[in-house]
C-alpha cells in the first residue's frame, strides 16, 4: 500500500510539476496568500448554506456565557473572511486572529454586514503564538477549519487553554482524516503533498480528535459529520466543544 501511495504521489507531482517548482523557488507562497481569501470567500459561503443548522446549534451555546453585562469576549482563530460572524449572538466582542493579512478587506465587509457584534481588533499572528492575547482574557475561542493548516495543533490548543478563562468554551468544527486502511484515506495520502500548496498548508490526513483528547480540557464533547463537499478530497468533519 505504501509503495502504491508513493507511485501515485509521484504521478500527481509530475502532473502538477510547475506548481511544485514554484513552491520550491519560493514564488508560490506569496501568490497563494493573495488568492486564497478569494477561494475561501466562495467556499465558506457555500459551506454556510449547507451547515447553517449545525452552526446555529454550535454557536448557540455562546448565549449561556453572557453575564450581567450581556457581553462575551470571543477570539476566532483563523477568522478568514468572517463567515462565522452571522452565527454569533449579539453582545460578542470579537478579536480576529489570522496569519494572512489579505483577509482583512473581507473581514471589513463581514463586519459591516454584522453590526450586532462589537469588533475589538484584527491580530495578524499564527495560532501557535498568540502573545498579543492576554491570559484568561477570553470567554470563547472558535476554530473552524483551522487546525488542519497550522504547524502544530497541540501548540495551538495549549494557547487556546492559556487565553481562555476558567470554564471558558472552545468551539470547533474541523475536517479530519478518513479511516486508516480505507481507499478514501489512500487518496488523501496521494493528494496531500499537492493539496498543501493549493490549500495554504491544509493537511488532509490529520487525526485532530487525538490532539483534542490529549489537550486535557476539563470536558470534551464532539460528533462526526460527513464532509459538505463530496467533490473535494477533504474528509469527515468533527464538531463540538471543549471546556477549560
Amino acid at each position: 500500500m505504501d509503495a502504491l501511495v508513493c507511485l501515485l504521489q509521484l504521478l500527481l507531482l509530475l502532473l502538477t510539476l510547475p506548481l511544485h517548482l514554484m513552491a520550491l523557488l519560493g514564488c508560490w507562497q506569496p501568490l497563494c496568500k493573495a488568492y486564497f481569501p478569494y477561494l475561501m470567500a466562495v467556499l465558506t459561503a457555500k459551506g454556510n448554506r449547507k451547515m447553517e443548522r449545525k452552526k446555529q446549534e454550535l454557536f448557540g451555546q455562546i448565549n449561556r456565557l453572557t453575564g450581567a453585562s450581556g457581553k462575551v469576549a470571543l477570539l476566532e482563530l483563523g477568522c478568514g473572511t468572517g463567515a462565522n460572524f452571522q452565527f454569533y449572538p449579539a453582545g460578542c466582542r470579537i478579536t480576529c486572529l489570522d496569519p494572512n493579512p489579505h483577509f482583512e478587506k473581507f473581514l471589513t465587509k463581514s463586519m459591516a454586514e454584522n453590526r450586532h457584534l462589537q469588533y475589538e481588533q484584527f491580530v495578524v499572528a499564527s495560532g501557535e503564538d498568540m502573545r498579543q492575547v492576554a491570559d484568561s482574557s477570553m470567554d470563547v475561542v472558535v476554530s473552524t477549519l483551522v487546525l488542519c493548516s497550522v504547524q502544530s495543533p497541540r501548540r495551538v490548543l495549549q494557547e487556546v487553554k492559556r487565553v481562555l478563562r476558567p470554564g471558558g468554551l472552545f468551539l470547533f468544527w474541523e475536517h479530519v482524516a478518513e479511516p486508516r486502511g480505507s481507499w478514501a484515506f489512500l487518496w488523501q495520502q496521494v493528494v496531500e503533498p499537492t493539496w498543501k500548496h493549493i490549500g495554504d498548508g491544509c493537511c488532509l490526513t490529520r487525526e485532530t480528535w487525538k490532539d483534542l483528547e490529549s489537550a486535557q480540557f476539563s470536558h470534551l464533547q464532539m460528533e462526526q459529520q460527513p464532509p459538505p463537499f463530496k467533490w473535494l478530497p477533504v474528509g469527515p468533519h468533527i464538531m463540538g466543544k471543549a471546556v477549560k
